[in-house]
């Protein structure tokens, strides 16, 4: 049946209230308008960003909603204005908007885009109207996107067009985690080859920024995490050495100074902790090592001593790995089909849609990495 210009009526995974499971439900999706994109979600990876602001947020105004901002799909159908899509293109939605025309997008400096900063949760006022609706009750679109959902509308400025030839199940995993942690590395960080790295956190991010690490020729690669049963798989990607914080009496950030004569080249913080990221500055050199804050909070304030920057160190942060937003997926999708990106070990489990709450719970207890979401077939 031809949907164009019409309501679809699909599945998605409603968020009604904070710490509550998602409901799976039949919802409402308009046509797109203007500059819009109307997508059939194909698979949807779910993404610890999800979990905070289901779980930790805390702010009952964004509910209820549909979450979901890493995944690949298909274009259903564009509204007036859209020239660079048309149905049948293989895309990936991004939480990064890339309008090619503001000040932002044609600096180097930045994947920043003037025409994008109004679309993240917490600014409900600017946020586009939400094309999504259910039981006579608007959704919020997450990121103004919203993939845990079988169709979504998308700004086309927020759209990655992607080689046909892609597996949408496999490289739905670029639209956040990996490219944040791999870009982290290689963008913002500027690892070197030669250097020596410490990555604090080994979920899909932090996995993807020992990744980059290696692309980058760095020497050593240290990883540090909590849980014992991740080194291996950081090995996997590159890491040459793991370190484990609640093995040692004393801080880890003197562990990792003392194994790399006096700190780090570069280090990466992926957990969303400030804590952690005041231990991933102090583990690099202080005459000129560099520490990114990769991992997501809104909830703290972190802080340094002026002593802990003023010899020398750089203190930075990464929004998706520096990465425009659609050049970044289109170059990463081309890397995988070429071989030069492994994207295979990202993926740990698979599951129906039906199955989210699942999902959920085994990315909560670190039983995953990342498990990507199948929609049925339409």
């Amino acid at each position: 049946m031809d949907t164009v210009g019409k309501v679809i009526k699909c599945k998605a995974a409603v968020a009604w209230e904070a710490n509550k499971p998602l409901v799976i439900e039949e919802i409402e999706v308009q046509p797109p308008g203007e500059g819009e994109v109307r997508i059939k979600i194909v698979a949807a990876a779910l993404c610890h960003t999800d979990l905070y602001y289901l779980a930790e947020d805390q702010r009952p105004e964004i509910f209820p909603l549909v979450l979901g901002h890493e995944a690949g799909g298909i274009v259903e159908s564009v509204g007036p204005g859209v020239t660079e899509f048309q149905q049948g293109d293989k895309v990936i939605p991004m939480m990064i908007a890339q309008c090619r025309e503001c000040r932002f997008c044609k600096s180097p400096k930045t994947n920043q885009c003037e025409k994008a900063w109004d679309v993240v949760p917490h600014n409900l006022a600017n946020a586009p109207v939400s094309k999504l609706s259910c039981k006579g009750k608007t959704l919020m679109q997450f990121m103004a996107i919203s993939t845990f959902s079988e169709y979504t509308v998308v700004r086309q400025i927020a759209v990655a067009k992607i080689d046909p030839a892609a597996p949408l199940e496999k490289v739905c995993v670029l639209g956040c985690g990996v490219g944040t942690g791999f870009g982290a590395a290689v963008n913002t960080a500027k690892v070197e080859p030669g250097s020596t790295c410490a990555v604090f956190g080994l979920g899909a991010v932090g996995l993807a920024a020992v990744m980059g690490c290696k692309a980058a020729g760095a020497s050593r690669i240290i990883a540090v995490d909590t849980n014992s049963g991740k080194s291996e798989k950081a090995k996997v990607f590159g890491a040459t050495d793991f370190v484990n914080p609640k093995d040692h009496s004393k801080p880890v950030s003197q562990v990792i100074c003392e194994m790399t004569n006096g700190g780090v080249d570069f280090s990466l913080e992926c957990v969303g902790n400030v804590a952690v990221m005041h231990s991933a500055l102090e583990s690099c050199l202080p005459a000129w090592g560099v520490s990114v804050i990769v991992g997501w909070t809104e909830r703290d304030k972190f802080s340094a001593l002026p002593g802990d920057l003023i010899s020398g160190r750089t203190w930075k942060g990464s929004v998706y790995g520096g990465f425009k937003g659609k050049d970044g997926p289109t170059g990463m999708v081309k890397s995988f089909l070429d071989k030069k990106m492994n994207l295979d070990e990202f993926i740990t489990h698979n599951l129906p849609l039906e199955k989210i709450n699942d999902a959920i719970e085994m990315l909560m207890e670190g039983k995953c990495i990342r498990t990507v979401l199948h929609f049925a077939p339409q």
